[in-house]
């Protein structure tokens, strides 16, 4: 690695920590069930008291800010495409900022809106690894901040039982306070497939633990999302504490990873249907969550692509048609000890049209570990060491072997190789919702290609919210 590569990287990486240390903070676990701390006080005196008056008149106001600095250095690419990561050194740097605003309707029911303000690029504008290195960059970037509504929902649950239970990680997007331990939550507006479908206590939250698309999310399956990764939708949860079942019908990107959805919802659609079961192994919690899906997207088959790609042939939207993708995931995860903890996933799509909306992986593998810091008296810190293996249908190789584009992958040809990505990070603990972590992680064969690569990629994130 060059010496300039690295200035470069800690320059920008010193700016964005120097710029932005002083935030407020929350911590988050996972994107469907954040963790969040009274921590306001440190920046306003009797903040918290104030937001606890707010909800006490049926108002909630929280909000959270990421900032991800990431690099990788030259690398070996004796050839380049159109949707090829960059082989040169190349630093980029993204930030988020959402405030979370949410007002009680009748007895539980509220409405929720999130206002998010994003800025900033992925590396090589995030193409050229499929299990992308940062879950915080998607295809649109601005260089400029852009302000957009990234969630407004309207949500009601009914209880189905007297008892009630406070869960281990509040949740920023609901009323403080215990829940019914059975209940139905039913959920309708624009949403993030991810705040119900594919959590994991481990891995599902690129803010605050794994940054690589393969480790946040099953790589293998194409949620329903617009370039940002949003979408609307309704949702349909019955949870008792133990079991649970979620539904939910999502509206598609009217084309190959963009901002405009189908505006035809009968005809284009993603359907979702999640089983879970929560078990206890020699005392210790552990779930297992077993997802299924069906996206109708108006797409085209892997092998027409390829036959127009081999006859020259530009324009393939007479091709399209809508065609729908069969889709599963296994989701599993395990405590170890009091601070150690294991999670694993399984992807699959049938391979046979084109990937629409998440990344381009057909079949996917992934398991790591989470550490946290009470052997070294760092009780708030969390170490991560994980990995995924993606692959490809022998249709979609075929059509990168040919010379095709996709809209993550591409090199203008392909000696193929299931990718490989490696993490490990540590988020460090500064205060009370106030997070560093140090982030690296190695990708093999990006793209799928065995020609290209290695590529080392480090990262410094801070995350703060309250």
């Amino acid at each position: 690695m060059r010496a300039a590569w690295w200035k470069g990287c800690l320059a920008a990486a010193g700016l964005v920590v120097a710029l932005l240390a002083p935030t407020g903070a929350r911590a988050q676990r996972g994107i469907a069930g954040p963790i969040y701390q009274p921590n306001i006080d440190a920046l306003i005196d009797g903040g918290e008291a104030w937001l606890e008056r707010l909800e006490a008149q049926g108002w909630f106001l929280r909000g959270q800010f990421t900032g991800i600095v990431q690099a990788h250095p030259s690398f070996r690419s004796p050839y380049r495409g159109e949707a090829s990561l960059n082989p040169k050194d190349e630093t980029r740097n993204t930030q988020s900022i959402d405030l979370v605003l949410g007002r009680r309707l009748w007895d539980n029911a509220e409405i929720v809106a999130v206002p998010t303000l994003t800025r900033g690029y992925g590396l090589s504008d995030s193409v050229g690894i499929a299990s992308f290195p940062n879950g915080e960059a998607f295809r649109l970037g601005s260089r400029d901040p852009t302000l957009w509504l990234s969630r407004l929902f309207l949500r009601q649950t009914i209880d189905l039982s007297g008892d009630r239970v406070l869960g281990t990680d509040p949740d920023p997007m609901r009323f403080t306070g215990p829940l019914a331990r059975e209940r139905i939550t039913l959920t309708i507006g624009r949403v993030s497939v991810w705040d119900f479908f594919d959590d994991n206590r481990y891995a599902h939250d690129a803010r605050t633990q794994f940054m690589s698309w393969g480790l946040v999310g099953t790589g293998a399956f194409d949620f329903a999302a617009d370039a940002r990764g949003f979408t609307d939708g309704v949702v349909a949860e019955w949870e008792d504490g133990r079991s649970a079942v979620r539904m939910g019908a999502f509206r598609v990107a009217r084309d190959v990873n963009s901002l405009a959805l189908e505006p035809r919802f009968f005809a284009g659609w993603q359907a979702l249907l999640q089983l879970e079961r929560g078990w206890s192994l020699n005392g210790r919690p552990g779930m297992v969550r077993l997802l299924g899906g069906l996206s109708r997207t108006r797409s085209v088959r892997w092998d027409q692509l390829t036959a127009a790609q081999l006859a020259g042939e530009t324009d393939t939207s007479g091709l399209r048609a809508f065609r729908t993708k069969e889709m599963a995931g296994l989701n599993l995860e395990q405590e170890l000890t009091d601070t150690l903890g294991a999670f694993a996933r399984i992807g699959w799509n049938n391979g046979r049209e084109q990937n629409w909306m998440f990344t381009e992986m057909d079949w996917s593998v992934s398991a790591g570990l989470s550490l946290t810091g009470q052997g070294w008296e760092r009780p708030g810190d969390t170490v991560g060491l994980a990995f995924n293996l993606g692959g490809l249908s022998p249709g979609h190789r075929r059509f990168l072997e040919a010379g095709g584009i996709g809209f993550i992958t591409g090199d203008g040809r392909l000696n193929y190789a299931p990718e490989t990505a490696i993490e490990t990070y540590y988020d460090l603990r500064l205060a009370p919702g106030l997070n560093l972590a140090l982030d690296a992680q190695l990708v093999v064969n990006p793209a799928y290609n065995a020609d290209r690569g290695p590529v080392p990629v480090l990262a410094l994130r801070l995350h703060a919210a309250f």
